[in-house]
């Protein structure tokens, strides 16, 4: 039994990618630091998998954590979640994404040259390609100027494995760059949970819908895109986690065409935000209440993906829809306030 180390893995995207692979029959190692997360996310975990993950608390800047991490379980591979991820909170706190970010992804690599490690999948995002000037993009958009503190950690962090690929043949690695994860596990036993105020659209509207929230806030209307909102794509968060489950198969059977390589993770279709609201009003059958308030620093107006080098190359597709995504995320929210 192949052993995954999973970084950040009780979060939102890590807990349901350990799920797909302890069912796929790989052995799952999460480490994490619990920041954004509970520790609760374990029991749910074990009751959809029947199993329950090794569990080691860490904060990947530690050191001296690290060894002890990578002594103990020497993972065969890495799936690095773990990071700050809100765009609005790293322009107001730019040091903390920078540390964070770039700190645990630089003690990572230098555990993984000390032992048998076949890879890393890195948690990146669509974000790298900052504001782009064609639509949809592609794996050779060329990156703009990150609009975010978070964006340019991405950027930066892709650099630093492409450098490292290139002067380690034996290492190997791929980037993920996901477009807008959305919704929850079918079972409604694991869905976005964040601490505090949601930084998200999706986890922001239901918890508006369940009277957690006063208001929605739709950040501008004044976008060039047809009813003015911004436009992203948005992908159900299990057929991320597939995506996830297929890139680590393709390292350990050695499947790469070169030893850093990166897809683009979406469906290819970008919706608007008042488009993601009245989808949510149709599955759930409630009405949100919202108000448009200024454009929030850091938004780009609108992305979404080109995915056929992903389908074709990787073998993967996202299969699940808005509505879909909707819908788990409600029944999700439902299952929270009981």
């Amino acid at each position: 039994m192949k052993k995954i180390l999973l970084t950040g893995g009780t979060g939102y995207i890590g807990s349901h990618t350990a799920v797909e692979l302890i069912r796929e029959g790989f052995e799952v190692v999460i480490a994490d630091d619990l920041s954004n997360s509970n520790i609760d996310v374990l029991d749910n975990i074990q009751e959809i998998s029947g199993t329950r993950p090794s569990f080691v608390r860490l904060d990947l800047r530690d050191k001296k954590g690290c060894q002890a991490l990578f002594a103990q379980h020497a993972p065969e591979a890495i799936i690095h979640f773990a990071a700050k991820k809100a765009v609005g909170e790293s322009v107001h706190q730019p040091l903390l994404y920078y540390d964070v970010n770039l700190n645990s992804l630089l003690n990572l690599l230098e555990q993984s040259e000390k032992y048998p490690v076949k890879g890393i999948v890195f948690s990146s995002s669509c974000t790298v390609y900052g504001q782009p000037e064609i639509l949809p993009v592609t794996e050779l958009t060329p990156f703009q100027a990150a609009e975010s503190p978070y964006g340019n950690t991405k950027q930066i962090c892709e650099e630093i494995l492409h450098d490292n690929c290139r002067s380690n043949p034996n290492l190997n690695a791929i980037s993920l760059r996901y477009f807008n994860p959305a919704g929850a596990h079918p079972s409604a036993l694991i869905g976005e949970l964040p601490l505090g105020v949601p930084a998200n659209l999706v986890p922001f509207i239901t918890q508006t819908a369940a009277g957690i929230r006063e208001e929605l806030k739709v950040f501008g209307d004044d976008y060039p895109t047809p009813d003015g909102t911004a436009i992203r794509d948005y992908i159900h968060v299990v057929d991320l986690a597939l995506a996830h489950v297929v890139a680590v198969k393709r390292l350990l059977e050695n499947k790469q065409k070169n030893n850093y390589e990166f897809f683009n993770i979406g469906t290819g279709k970008g919706y608007s935000v008042l488009e993601v609201i009245r989808a949510f009003e149709k599955a759930s059958g409630q009405t949100l209440a919202y108000r448009v308030v200024e454009r929030r620093a850091g938004d780009i107006v609108q992305i979404y993906a080109d995915t056929s080098f992903a389908n074709s190359e990787l073998g993967w597709k996202a299969e699940r829809g808005l509505e879909e995504m909707m819908d788990s995320a409600w029944k999700w929210q439902l299952k929270l306030k009981k």
